[in-house]
C-alpha cells in the first residue's frame, strides 16, 4: 500500500472519493512529514499549519456532502513565496520584502483555492528568483533530498525539494530562465513550463516581464496536467496572458506516441554545451524508449545555445534592472551577495542591446516554430550535469549555467523537465520535451508515454 505521503493527486482524489482517505488525515501524515524531513530541507520558508488544517476539515465536509470541487479539493499545494498568498508575507527570500505581506491572493493561487486546494504554506526560493543557493539571506537555502549536500535547482528550489521529498504532492513554481525545469531536473519530478501568457502572472513578483511564467512541480505527468486544467486561463489584467482555447490539458496522455514525429535536438549537449557523460547517454535511451513506442526519432537543429542564452540575459538583466534599480541604489547591502551580482549588470545594458535582443529574439522564435511545424514535440537535453554540492560554490557557479532550458523562455513555448535517469551518485539525470504554443496535450501525451514506458518516476529518494 503507498504512504499517504507518496500519494499523487490523482491517488488522493480518487481515495477521497471512495472515502477511504479524508484530507484532514492526508494532511496530518504530510505535515508529521514535514516536521521530521523539513529541518534538514528548508523546504519551507513559512508553514501555514493551522489554516491549512482549517482548509482541510471544510474540505472533508463539502467532500463527505457530494460538494467536490473536483480533483484538487482537499489536496495540499505549496507556494514559492514570490507568489502572493493572502495575509502570508511574500518576502521573495531576501531581506528586502521581509515585511511584505500580501492583501490578496495572486491570480493563480486564487484558482487552484476554487478548485479547492489546500494553501500549505510558502516555499524557499533563490533570491527574487535570480540569486542562487546562498548562506547570506533571511533563510537558509533549500536542499536535495537525493542528497541534501546537494542542491535542488533553482530558483523554485522549495517546490521542487518538497514535491520530491513527500512533504506535498504539487507545487507552484516560477520560470524565467528554467527555474521550473530546473529543480524539476535536480530533483527527478516533473516540471512544466507552460505557453508564455497561459497562466495569469498577476499577484507574482516579476522578474522579467517578457520571459516569465508560473507553473507546477508534481511528481507525475498526469499530476501535471491537473494542475494546468486549475491554473489556466485569461487574466485581462495580466498584459502578458493570451486568450486561448486550450482545455482538458490531459485528455491525450493516454494515447502513445505511435505516429508522432520527434525533432531530438541532440547539438544542445553534443557540440554547444556537451554534457556529462551520464546525461549524453539518458538522452540517448529516452530517444530509443520513444522510438520503441513507435515514434519518429529525427535530429533536428536550432541556433546555439550561446545565442539563446545571449538574448536571455539581455532581456532579464534589464528587464529586472528595471524593478530592483531603486533598491539597489538604497539598500544595495540588503540584497545577497549573487543576488546583486545577477542583477547589476542591467545597469550597464542600453535601450540598443534591449531593442536588438527583442528584434534577433523574434528570429529565434521564428525558427523554433519552423522546426515544430515538421515535428509534433521536441526533445532535447535540460541540465548538462546532476546538481553540484551545495556549499562548493564554485562548482555550482560553473554547473549551473550548463543547461538547454533558456532557449523556451526565450521563445515561449511549452516545455517539460522530467527524469530520465540515476547518475552513478544517485543523482537525478533529466531531459525536456518541448511543443507547440497551447499544445501542452501533446507535450503532456508525449511525457505521459515516456514515463509509462521506464520505471524512473517510481524512484524515491533514500531519506524514507
Amino acid at each position: 500500500m503507498t504512504a499517504l505521503h507518496w500519494l499523487t493527486i490523482g491517488d488522493a482524489s480518487e481515495a477521497f472519493a471512495a472515502r477511504t482517505l479524508s484530507p484532514v488525515e492526508l494532511l496530518s501524515d504530510l505535515l508529521a512529514r514535514i516536521e521530521q524531513f523539513d529541518p534538514r530541507l528548508h523546504a519551507f520558508i513559512r508553514l501555514d499549519a493551522d489554516a491549512a488544517m482549517d482548509a482541510a476539515r471544510a474540505a472533508e465536509k463539502e467532500i463527505a456532502a457530494g460538494r467536490s470541487r473536483g480533483p484538487l479539493h482537499g489536496v495540499p499545494i505549496g507556494v514559492k513565496d514570490i507568489i502572493d498568498v493572502t495575509g502570508l508575507p511574500t518576502t521573495g527570500h531576501s531581506k528586502i520584502l521581509l515585511d511584505n505581506v500580501a492583501k490578496q491572493d495572486a491570480v493563480v493561487v486564487g484558482r487552484l483555492r476554487q478548485a479547492g486546494a489546500i494553501i500549505l504554506g510558502k516555499l524557499s526560493t533563490h533570491e527574487f528568483a535570480i540569486g542562487g543557493p546562498s548562506f547570506d539571506l533571511p533563510f537558509p537555502p533549500a536542499r536535495n533530498p537525493w542528497n541534501p549536500e546537494h542542491h535542488p535547482g533553482g530558483s523554485s528550489s522549495g517546490s521542487g525539494a518538497g514535491v520530491c521529498a513527500g512533504l506535498f504532492p504539487a507545487a507552484l513554481g516560477t520560470d524565467t530562465g528554467g527555474s521550473v525545469r530546473n529543480p524539476a531536473s535536480a530533483c527527478g519530478i516533473v516540471g512544466l513550463k507552460p505557453t508564455y501568457g497561459l497562466v495569469s502572472r498577476r499577484g507574482v513578483f516579476p522578474l522579467s516581464f517578457t520571459l516569465d511564467h508560473v507553473g507546477p512541480l508534481t511528481r507525475t505527468v498526469a499530476d501535471s496536467a491537473l494542475m494546468l486544467d486549475a491554473m489556466a486561463g485569461y487574466d485581462p489584467a495580466d498584459p502578458g496572458s493570451t486568450p486561448s482555447a486550450a482545455r482538458h490539458f490531459g485528455q491525450m496522455l493516454d494515447r502513445g506516441v505511435r505516429g508522432l514525429r520527434i525533432g531530438f535536438v541532440r547539438h544542445f549537449h553534443e557540440t554547444d554545451m556537451p554534457a556529462a557523460p551520464e546525461v549524453s547517454a539518458a538522452l540517448e535511451e529516452a530517444a530509443r524508449v520513444l522510438q520503441a513506442q513507435g515514434a519518429e526519432v529525427r535530429s533536428v537543429t536550432l541556433p546555439s545555445l550561446n545565442e539563446f542564452a545571449g538574448i536571455n540575459r539581455v532581456l532579464l538583466c534589464s528587464e529586472a534592472w528595471s524593478i530592483h534599480a531603486p533598491w539597489l541604489r538604497s539598500r544595495p547591502g540588503d540584497y545577497g551577495q549573487l543576488a546583486r551580482r545577477r542583477l547589476m549588470p542591467g545597469a550597464f545594458m542600453s535601450a540598443g542591446d534591449y531593442v536588438g535582443a527583442q528584434r534577433r529574439r523574434l528570429r529565434l522564435i521564428a525558427m523554433v516554430e519552423d522546426a515544430l511545424r515538421e515535428f509534433d514535440v521536441l526533445l532535447c537535453g535540460s541540465s548538462m550535469d546532476p546538481a553540484s554540492r551545495i556549499e562548493d560554490a564554485a562548482e555550482t557557479q560553473r554547473t549551473y549555467s550548463r543547461q538547454a532550458r533558456t532557449p523556451f523562455n526565450v521563445t515561449g513555448h511549452p516545455a517539460l523537465a522530467m527524469m530520465f535517469g540515476l547518475s552513478s551518485t544517485g543523482l537525478p539525470l533529466s531531459g525536456q520535451f518541448v511543443g507547440r504554443y497551447f499544445h501542452e496535450s501533446m507535450l503532456l501525451r508525449v511525457a505521459a508515454a515516456y514515463e509509462r514506458a521506464t520505471e524512473w518516476h517510481k524512484q524515491k529518494p533514500p531519506i524514507g
